[in-house]
């Protein structure tokens, strides 16, 4: 996991630190650094930043005050000059915070707690079974027991290990995408998705499954050789 990163500090030198820091961490990469709260609340929005190294004394507008003000999603580590600031900081959902002057072991620390806690909140729940409509009722279907799945037109044909033949169901290809999870399933196709871990046979570029052969489309290709590479 990259964490993307930003600096708030009025001190220079303490800015410099702490680029120079997150540029040796290889898990973090620097999206920015201000010298001001007011800079970055005007430059911040431009960027896809998941955490902030945030100065807590600074003229203006101080961390403290700025950090309730960012967006919900980013996350804070505090740094400060004065250690009573600890507990207001945790009070506005701050990670951590470094007490300057501030040495590269601390930061790390806290940059550790950081991705442990991105990590933590980015692994979504894996679904075991989802349901479909089929004649007029609902089917409930194991994830795992899913081959592969044809598009036709406003149906779709799910083919399982368990039944002979396929069920069938009124719905489109990209609706059942965004059902599936990408860590089990892929899109070869405009009418196919298959499930990775049931792949046993690529003949001349083609999905095997029995006697079904699955074209994978030009548009696929390149998603579909990664997947191959990973697996090689």
């Amino acid at each position: 996991m990259i964490l993307r990163c930003a600096i708030i500090d009025d001190e220079p030198l303490a800015l410099n630190l702490l680029e120079s820091y997150i540029l040796r961490t290889p898990s973090l990469e620097l999206t920015g650094k201000y010298s001001s709260a007011i800079q970055a609340m005007n430059e911040l929005k431009g960027t896809k930043t998941d955490l902030l190294f945030l100065d807590i004394q600074m003229p203006e507008l101080n961390g403290l005050e700025f950090s309730k003000m960012i967006d919900p999603h980013m996350r804070i580590i505090f740094t400060t000059a004065f250690d009573q600031y600890a507990i207001e900081g945790y009070r506005v959902n701050a990670l951590d915070y470094l007490l300057k002057p501030i040495s590269y072991v601390d930061f790390l620390q806290a940059a550790n707690k950081a991705i442990q806690w991105f990590s933590l909140v980015s692994q979504p729940e894996e679904i075991e079974s989802i349901f479909v409509k089929s004649d007029h009722k609902l089917v409930q279907i194991e994830l795992k027991k899913i081959q592969y799945i044809e598009g036709l037109k406003d149906y779709i044909k799910i083919y399982t290990t368990d039944q002979p033949k396929p069920i069938l169901s009124l719905m489109s290809m990209k609706s059942m995408e965004e059902l599936l999870p990408d860590s089990q399933f892929m899109r070869v196709h405009r009418s196919f998705i298959v499930q990775k871990d049931k792949i046993r046979i690529i003949d001349r570029g083609r999905i095997v499954f029995d006697k079904t052969y699955i074209p994978v489309s030009d548009s696929y290709k390149q998603v579909f050789q990664a997947f191959l590479d990973e697996r090689s």
